[in-house]
């Protein structure tokens, strides 16, 4: 009985500190994400230069305010698996789903919808997928569906889910992910001179594959010189992560000057710069 009891204690002991540290863990999870770094707050301009400020709705703002992953973190895929390139210095604080479907156009294109869906933006959530159509979240909300036959498609009624909740918001994304890509996220964005540069704009090579990187800060000097900071996901599905640069201000790049922008994984035409309209 002294043995049973004895036991039981010791029991009673481990139990109650196991159950200490998960609630001290979860704790501090809700600390650090509460308090966690944005884009602009861990990436200071270098010196002699200054942030560029955009209007407070903006997607340029809502883009350098983005949250970080605590700093030292690695790229994931989609399966749990660490990337094996790895060429970041941050990475988004960007859930996946569990499956090889959010690559690098789609990370766009879900930054894009989750800034228009915080501002209760609806109307102006569209994307196109691969055969040209125009996909409205409007439609979802009011529970209709695309029906996809081969590369036709079509809008049809039925007992769907309806309204702006999140689980008819991830249902429209996701089929998004499926049918969209780099060639139909070229489609309906609009070409820009690079003098222009700002959050929220892409260089976007279509193809397959192809490939997309997004800007999500500015900061520019006395001289006038830019320098900004790009974002991408890519192939197979992983983590949104912001890249390093090979010059003297990295992360930070310069304005390319040459007919080829390399970036650590792709190199783009310089010319194919775009940005969204809405």
């Amino acid at each position: 009985m002294k043995l049973f009891s004895r036991i039981f204690n010791q029991n009673q002991i481990t139990n109650f500190r196991f159950k200490d540290w998960i609630f001290l863990f979860l704790i501090f999870f809700a600390i650090q994400n509460l308090f966690a770094e944005s884009i602009q707050e861990r990436f200071l301009p270098p010196n002699e230069f200054k942030r560029v400020e955009y209007a407070n709705n903006s997607f340029a703002t809502y883009l350098q305010n983005f949250p970080l992953k605590p700093k030292g973190s690695t790229v994931s895929l989609y399966n749990g698996k660490i990337k094996t390139n790895q060429v970041h210095v941050a990475v988004l604080d960007f859930p996946l789903l569990k499956a090889d479907l959010i690559q690098c156009a789609d990370a766009v294109i879900k930054l894009r919808a989750e800034y228009l869906y915080s501002l209760k933006q609806y109307d102006k959530i569209h994307f196109k997928i691969s055969n040209g159509m125009d996909v409205a979240y409007s439609k979802f909300v009011k529970g209709e569906r695309v029906q996809v036959n081969g590369n036709k498609t079509h809008w049809k009624t039925g007992k769907f889910t309806q309204g702006t909740g999140r689980e008819v918001f991830e249902e429209y994304l996701k089929f998004i992910y499926i049918y969209a890509g780099t060639i139909s996220l070229k489609s309906e964005l609009k070409k820009k001179q690079i003098s222009d540069l700002k959050p929220g704009d892409v260089w976007v090579e279509a193809g397959s594959p192809g490939h997309v990187v997004l800007v999500v800060d500015k900061v520019t000097g006395k001289g006038g010189q830019t320098l900004f900071l790009l974002a991408q996901s890519y192939m197979p599905s992983q983590e949104m992560h912001i890249l390093k640069s090979e010059n003297i201000f990295s992360p930070w790049f310069e304005v390319p000057k040459d007919e080829t922008f390399p970036t650590p994984e792709w190199e783009f035409p310089t010319k194919e710069i775009y940005e969204f309209t809405d």
